[in-house]
């Protein structure tokens, strides 16, 4: 296990999500994709939301940018306070001005995050002009030029001015996604969001593209949240950690905490599934089982069925969120005092 990132202080808290819930609306079916999930993110932290595929991760990212699929998903509960302000109240229009400005997100795919008819100067320069029309350009600053020049300098695009004419086909996965994250933290938000952000790269470029990441965070201080399946990128990248199972999240904490001591059985599953390069394993672990269906869930812990340490409470009662440590708490009936 790659070591964890050591805890540091931070700053006011700009993000604070409060038992939101997103659930998905068809003809004879409900989906409950996002089922009361509640967390913090501080100015200047890394927060890891990790999970198996299914479980409500990027599903999590969209109702934050407030970009659920229309008109299937609606956010029925919860309230999402970014710098201190219910977004969930805002209108389409209220929106639109903060996304990128406060809140932005970089989507797991660059190859069809951008549009392939236009150059990348030209998506580029759409988002600068945006900036100045909100009123957070200086006047008599450099031109949008010369800010989208600085700005490809800053996720390290050789040759930034040449990159500008530009089109999609003709650059890379891991250019096209330094260009994403580029157009992403452009305008300067408090929080940003990176869906996956390695999953398009090779093993190589994604060390890379992660300590980017991490410089431009340094540099122009917004809080980070990873959307991702791999405790390589929490050990790595994040100060905190959230597990989610089944639309909800079942463990949080500091992530060198978790990941060191896990306390949800699921939690515990998903790291003992990683194989350790010190040890010769001639097979790797698995969960047995599959998640529960979103729109048929139990009434116990969503992971009983598949938990090897269930008894009768489990599959009876969901259990609340129990404190196992320091900023750490599993909902767990094993951890019930």
């Amino acid at each position: 296990m790659v070591s964890a990132v050591p805890q540091r202080e931070f700053g006011d808290v700009v993000l604070d999500v409060r038992d939101l819930q997103t659930f998905l609306f068809s003809e004879d079916n409900v989906v409950r994709a996002v089922d009361g999930i509640s967390f913090q993110l501080r100015r200047g932290e890394s927060l890891g939301i990790v999970g198996e595929s299914g479980c409500g991760k990027t599903m999590t990212a969209l109702s934050l940018m407030r970009l659920a699929p229309q008109p299937i998903a609606r956010n029925v509960g919860g309230q999402i306070f970014l710098e201190g302000d219910d977004i969930l109240g805002y209108t389409e229009g209220e929106m639109q001005r903060v996304r990128g400005a406060k809140i932005a997100w970089i989507p797991q795919d660059p190859h069809t995050s951008l549009n392939p008819v236009y150059s990348i100067g030209r998506q580029l320069f759409e988002v600068l002009r945006l900036k100045h029309a909100r009123g957070a350009g200086e006047r008599g600053g450099p031109s949008v030029l010369e800010q989208a020049i600085k700005v490809l300098e800053q996720v390290r695009l050789p040759a930034p001015k040449d990159r500008l004419a530009a089109f999609p086909h003709q650059m890379s996965g891991g250019m096209k996604q330094r260009v994403v994250g580029a157009i992403s933290a452009s305008l300067s938000p408090v929080v940003l969001i990176a869906d996956e952000p390695t999953t398009a790269l090779d093993v190589t470029i994604q060390a890379q593209y992660l300590r980017l990441l991490k410089d431009l965070q340094k540099e122009l201080g917004f809080a980070i949240i990873f959307i991702t399946h791999d405790f390589g990128i929490v050990a790595r990248m994040c100060d905190r950690v959230a597990v989610m199972y089944a639309g909800r999240i079942v463990e949080t904490g500091p992530a060198r905490d978790v990941l060191k001591g896990p306390s949800h059985p699921y939690t515990q599953a998903l790291i003992d599934s990683i194989p350790k390069l010190e040890q010769q394993v001639l097979r790797l672990r698995s969960i047995d089982g599959q998640p529960p269906a979103l729109n048929d869930l139990p009434e116990g812990c969503r992971f009983a069925a598949r938990c090897e340490h269930a008894f009768d409470k489990c599959s009876a009662e969901y259990p609340p969120s129990f404190d196992v440590g320091d900023d750490h708490r599993s909902a767990c009936w094993l951890r019930e005092a």
